[in-house]
């Protein structure tokens, strides 16, 4: 078995920017705060299961449904723009139930880490690479992700109250922009 390293490469930092768990940082650490901690473990572990499952059987998932991947892209789309005007104007539209568990599944490894643009991604890029190639790099952002989330107490001490303020606002702005494109991208044609 042979895999290409310049393909792996390619695979493992296009998920990467995808998945963006740098930019969503401050957001993790908000609902963090919120429901009073984040089972790190567990949150990799559905989204990597998320991923593998959509690799495999993402657009048979979606049939059965009567879904297709724009519709999927467009509504999780709507979540991530709510998410960025939670960061951006500081209020609750998520009311927290103070459930680590339920917050480790829904927002944090979906639509967060295995969002519809993470799980789209992983289905067009089946067409080019290799199944082996798509599972290592999965597996290479699931430890990244890991690692953050694990080092989420740490980076919020590093940044302090007004940092931490000032990087929430601005990367609200980012998933609103993100939300935006991702909804323009799929919305036309979606409504006949």
């Amino acid at each position: 078995m042979h895999i290409d390293l310049k393909e792996l490469l390619t695979v493992t930092f296009t998920l990467f920017a995808i998945i963006d768990i740098v930019g969503s940082i401050p957001i993790l650490i908000s609902i963090k705060e919120k429901v009073g901690g984040i089972n790190e473990l567990r949150a990799t572990l559905i989204s990597g299961a998320l991923m593998i499952l959509f690799l495999y059987a993402g657009e048979a998932f979606l049939n059965i449904l009567g879904l297709d991947v724009r519709s999927f892209a467009v509504g999780g789309s709507i979540v991530i723009f709510i998410l960025g005007l939670e960061m951006v104007l500081g209020l609750e539209f998520f009311k927290s139930e103070k459930d680590i568990k339920a917050a480790t599944i829904v927002p944090i490894a979906f639509p967060l880490i295995a969002g519809s643009g993470t799980l789209t991604t992983v289905m067009s890029l089946k067409a080019n690479y290799g199944l082996v190639t798509l599972l290592i790099a999965i597996l290479i952002n699931l430890i990244i992700i890991y690692l953050v989330l694990k080092s989420l107490g740490y980076i919020a001490r590093l940044l302090g109250t007004a940092g931490l303020m000032a990087v929430r606002k601005f990367f609200g702005v980012i998933l609103l922009a993100i939300a935006v494109k991702i909804f323009a991208t799929n919305a036309p044609g979606l409504i006949k």
